[in-house]
């Protein structure tokens, strides 16, 4: 196989995902799974977040997804009986798509396997089981099981929860742990009225003691619901003495359901200790498990996917500097690690297994009915929202625009170097989609337009350079970034943001390109 050629180890969503992204960039895929076929069974991951979507949008499934999910905009949050708050999810700018969409992670990888089937880049192979992989300077070899090995420039290991066998191939720990609880999942069909369009969380229900349950609106008048179960749970026994039964008409009452699909689970809380080893990078839940609330395992692994197709491209087409491969595993560990102290968090509130964390626990909530500012130390799961790279080695910082740490609950952090760029309508489409296309330099009202373009000659890779007025007909975008006078501001592939300079000297801009690239500056 040629040196350009990357090789895609698992074909779940994030695998997906990071092939089409790839493909978009015109890399050639080999995108194998040592599964048969694909198994669409259950919902799985089910919490599609906006940002996720656009960057689906980008391979063009985005909207489609969106479309045949089911939209929420707002998280209730209840102890026993009575609702302690609900909160609406920010909408800075103008964005394309609502806060989160929910739709079955089987559905999903059904939309993406449309959007491969129609990319002559992307090779997919069912039935390929890896059994080593060896690296050089030139290129990686994956061997598999009983089938021809695939040569590639690189690989991504996107092989999921059950990746240990790669890891190991690749000599990565995956420090962490596993909670004693287990979860069971229902999704039923039912007619629920007001239900459809909210997610409902649950502490301390009369209908499941001392433990808390989850229920989130899906297609087709389907909910999933999910209970906190002792680790001893045994589901064939309460199927077999109807108490299944009276454990789902207990929410929904004498009603008529279905259940479509159920399982039961055990999480864990674990990282691994390099996302980068060579020439392979690792995505996804093979590289990092977290507890389910916040619907941040599927959301995290687009975010890496992402992370990973563009800086492959850039490498693979020369446009890179070595810090660019290896600030995939300074920003996504960093997004991992941001993911695993959330969630630990939330676990250490719904299950406290200290007795300090018992006694806060029932001290806050307790508290939370009549007290606002205690409503806000309830922990039912942060969502999931992008990571901000603001310590990355690609962010050039800037002092006016500093990084306040984690926003509030349901809030977005300012446009700032290391963030999410805004987005909002542009000609023809959205700004981020602009965004997308590359490397780019967008001048404020005022910026030395010579200064960006000679600066943009000086690295590379393509570097555009667009006015905001050619951009922002209807100044949201100005006004969601915060724009000044006179700024030049870097945003990368993925749409985050670079760097903001006011006025800079053509060297300040090359250095904030430069570093954008992985080179380093040059002063």
């Amino acid at each position: 196989m040629t040196a350009n050629l990357v090789a895609v180890l698992g074909n779940g969503p994030v695998g997906q995902t990071t092939a089409l992204l790839l493909a978009k960039w015109g890399v050639p895929v080999v995108l194998v799974d040592e599964r048969a076929e694909r198994d669409l069974v259950g919902s799985k991951a089910i919490c599609q977040q906006r940002d996720v979507l656009d960057v689906w949008e980008a391979v063009g499934a985005g909207k489609r997804i969106a479309a045949e999910g089911v939209t929420w905009t707002t998280a209730r949050t209840f102890h026993r009986t009575e609702e302690l708050f609900a909160y609406r999810v920010a909408d800075p700018g103008r964005p394309a798509f609502p806060p989160f969409v929910n739709l079955s992670q089987a559905r999903t990888e059904e939309i993406l396997d449309e959007r491969i089937a129609a990319e002559p880049l992307i090779d997919v192979r069912w039935g390929h089981r890896v059994t080593g992989i060896d690296q050089d300077d030139d290129g990686v070899t994956v061997r598999f099981d009983g089938r021809p090995e695939v040569r590639a420039g690189y690989a991504v290991a996107c092989t999921g929860a059950r990746g240990g066998d790669v890891r190991r191939m690749l000599g990565v720990g995956f420090g962490g742990h596993s909670f004693d609880d287990r979860f069971l999942i229902c999704d039923i069909r039912a007619d629920l009225d007001g239900w459809a369009h909210e997610r409902r969380f649950y502490f301390d229900p009369p209908w499941n003691p001392g433990r808390q349950v989850l229920i989130h609106p899906c297609p087709d008048s389907t909910f999933r619901i999910d209970w906190q179960v002792p680790g001893d749970y045994d589901l064939a026994a309460e199927e077999a003495s109807g108490a299944l039964d009276a454990r789902v008409r207990a929410i929904i009452g004498d009603r008529p359901y279905g259940i479509v699909w159920k399982s039961v689970y055990r999480f864990q809380s674990r990282i691994a200790d390099r996302m980068r080893v060579g020439r392979v990078l690792l995505a996804g839940d093979c590289a990092h498990l977290v507890a389910p609330f916040g619907a941040r395992g599927l959301n995290s692994g687009v975010g890496d996917a992402e992370n990973a197709a563009w800086k492959l491209a850039f490498a693979l087409a020369g446009w890179a500097g070595e810090g660019l491969l290896e600030s995939y595993h300074d920003e996504r560990h960093a997004a991992a690690a941001e993911n695993l102290d959330v969630t630990t968090e939330t676990m250490n509130f719904l299950v406290p297994q200290r007795e300090e964390h018992r006694l806060r626990r029932r001290s806050v909530l307790a508290a939370a009915a009549a007290d606002p500012a205690a409503r806000a130390r309830v922990d039912s799961g942060r969502l999931a929202e992008p990571f901000w790279y603001v310590g990355s080695p690609l962010t050039t910082p800037d002092d006016r625009r500093p990084f306040a740490g984690r926003p509030p609950r349901g809030a977005v952090p300012g446009a700032a170097p290391g963030i999410l760029v805004p987005d909002a309508p542009a000609p023809g489409g959205r700004f981020r989609e602009i965004a997308r296309g590359g490397l780019l330099v967008l001048a404020t009202s005022g910026a030395d337009l010579g200064v960006a373009r000679t600066a943009a000659k000086a690295v590379a890779a393509p570097v555009r350079v667009l006015e905001l007025s050619e951009v922002d007909s209807t100044g949201l975008l100005a006004e969601a970034l915060g724009a000044e006078p006179g700024e030049l501001w870097v945003i990368r592939p993925d749409a985050h943001v670079a760097a903001v300079l006011r006025a800079p000297r053509h060297g300040d801009l090359v250095d904030a390109l430069r570093r954008a690239l992985g080179y380093g500056a040059l002063s």
